[in-house]
């Protein structure tokens, strides 16, 4: 029973002193400012510099095959393994697509040769007809150089000396008309082998053959639809010339443009694949920007191996330009270069020097805005020093947007940069300066991540 009471008065004490230490420690808490600095440590590490993008991938070089003559299809060509053509199909140059109804265009066909041999005929007849008028004009030349030789006399009466002579002009005009008309049979044979020619070409036309060697990759008409060809040519199949060759168009914001140079490292991800990663080159910066809701970018073209075929046309890829890289350089988070602290916080010996070199920092900033590698901007970091903070001058390099690259005589491994702060009200649940956040989340800036 004894042994029962004491041990019920130690558990009474024990929490009279529990409550006497808690309600001691929360009025030391409400009753202190004091802040309490969340730091990191400055330390040494890799950066990489990255600008990001989205695009599609596309064929290095596409032709489009269009109709040239309007009709019905009425078949599809085969490949060399006797499939059918259709999407995915490999086709070489000359292997038939499809096929067009040539039904009137064979007749076309039919009625230019007749044209064209009747046409000859007619020309066989007028330079029939130019021997005859020849063999005309040599009688009656004949028959006027004798009128002349007797003239006009007892033996040939005047009439009859005027009759030679008509009879021989009209030879020479009939002879002229003739070779006239072999002249206008031959223009009108020359005619008709043109529309013949190109009465057999449009025939041509309804075979449709492959005019690369490469992959089909669309497929746009069914048999029994009908090709109206018009001022611009049916497009019918797409066929990649190479699809081992791949290329990716990248849309590039025009403040991140700058940073884009030609044969430029790339990294890129497709959603097919997300646990792998593509490697390519820049290979071309067009110039025709394009502006969506006052936002320019230019495409960029990116230059890739596509060996296994693993990356199929018009897939979304994810890339990331290089713009920089450094190896085992003193970084921080971007949180320790934008905390602040209030006047009353920093030492007293620190307090005209930073306020100089805050001013100075800021026309710095201003005049680098927007690059990358500039290891002159001056920046600063806050140290802890007893109840107060101290200012680390320091050189911002190379940033990913998440961590940055510092320089400074101050600087050291493991130094302890302040990235925020918690006062008793923030420990309580409200905000106060530098409110519990990670000080690696990206923060929002220009593109570059």
């Amino acid at each position: 029973m004894r042994t029962r009471q004491t041990i019920r008065v130690v558990i009474i004490i024990a929490v009279v002193l529990s409550v006497v230490g808690a309600g001691a420690w929360w009025f030391l808490i409400r009753g202190s400012n004091a802040p309490v600095f969340r730091t990191v440590e400055v330390k040494r590490g890799d950066l990489e510099a990255t600008i990001s993008s989205t695009g599609t991938v596309e064929p290095e070089q596409v032709v489009d095959v269009g109709a040239q003559v309007s009709g019905i299809i009425i078949s599809f060509g085969k490949d060399k393994h006797g499939k059918v053509i259709d999407y995915g199909t490999p086709v070489e140059v000359g292997t038939v697509l499809a096929r067009i109804d040539d039904s009137l265009y064979s007749a076309a066909v039919d009625a230019a040769k007749a044209q064209l041999q009747q046409n000859m005929a007619n020309k066989l007849s007028a330079d029939a007809n130019v021997l005859q008028m020849k063999a005309k004009l040599l009688q009656a030349q004949q028959d006027w150089e004798r009128a002349q030789r007797l003239g006009p006399s007892d033996a040939l009466s005047k009439s009859a000396y005027d009759q030679y002579h008509a009879n021989y002009e009209v030879a020479k005009a009939n002879m002229e008309a003739a070779k006239a008309a072999v002249e206008q049979t031959k223009a009108a044979v020359a005619q008709v082998q043109a529309t013949l020619k190109s009465a057999l070409v449009n025939l041509g036309y309804c075979t449709i053959k492959s005019p690369v060697k490469g992959v089909i990759i669309d497929r746009r008409v069914n048999i029994g639809q009908t090709v109206v060809s018009s001022m611009s040519a049916t497009s019918l199949f797409l066929i990649a010339t190479d699809l081992k060759r791949i290329q990716l168009w990248l849309s590039v914001n025009e403040a991140d443009i700058g940073s884009i140079l030609q044969g430029q490292p790339v990294t890129f991800t497709v959603d097919a694949f997300p646990d792998r990663e593509f490697h390519g080159k820049v290979g071309k910066i067009r110039l025709n920007a394009t502006m969506t809701q006052n936002v320019v970018t230019y495409t960029v073209e990116v230059n890739t191996k596509n060996d296994d075929g693993k990356l199929l046309p018009y897939l979304t890829a994810n890339a990331k330009f290089k713009i920089g890289r450094k190896t085992g350089v003193l970084v921080v988070p971007n949180a320790a270069l934008r905390w602040s602290p209030s006047p009353k916080l920093i030492a007293p010996e620190a307090r005209g020097k930073s306020r100089e070199h805050s001013v100075a920092s800021g026309k710095d900033r201003e005049g680098a805005h927007g690059h990358t590698d500039v290891a002159k901007i001056q920046g600063t970091i806050w140290t802890p020093q007893g109840k107060f903070v101290r200012p680390v001058h320091v050189n911002v390099g190379m940033t990913n947007g998440v961590i940055t690259e510092v320089k400074g005589k101050d600087l050291s491994d493991g130094l302890q940069a302040i990235v925020g702060e918690m006062t008793p009200e923030t420990k309580g649940g409200k905000a106060g300066t530098g409110a519990e956040q990670n000080p690696f989340t990206p923060q929002m800036g220009r593109g570059r991540h």
